[in-house]
């Protein structure tokens, strides 16, 4: 069960039912120190300031075939179309934190569609 955001309405993640949260507190010792500082610098309450952390922690925890398959998912829903989507992909991947080697454009769609 998810809650939604009081301040845009958007649902807030389900940390027992997405499996990017498990692997994160799975792997990943506790933040406090760094929950704490987000406590202390922002106007975040602790529970969003841990939120915070295990977002940004799944984020650089994704794999290059789930960025894939993830941004082709939103593109898609956003109307383009799969050259565009692929030529915008291959342009984002080594502006990731590890960028992977250049991936053709078949190479892509493998990953996305098997």
């Amino acid at each position: 069960m998810s809650a939604t955001c009081p301040i845009s309405g958007r649902f807030l993640a389900n940390l027992r039912a997405s499996p990017q949260y498990r692997r994160v507190l799975e792997r990943r010792p506790s933040h406090e120190d760094l929950i704490d500082h987000l406590v202390r610098s922002t106007p975040l309450q602790r529970g969003e300031a841990a939120r915070v952390v295990l977002d940004v922690l799944a984020y650089f925890d994704e794999t290059t075939e789930g960025f894939v398959r993830r941004r082709h998912r939103e593109l898609q829903s956003q109307g383009l179309r799969n050259e565009a989507i692929f030529e915008r992909i291959s342009h984002e991947l080594p502006h990731r934190a590890v960028s992977p080697p250049p991936l053709s454009t078949r190479q892509l769609r493998r990953l996305v569609y098997g």
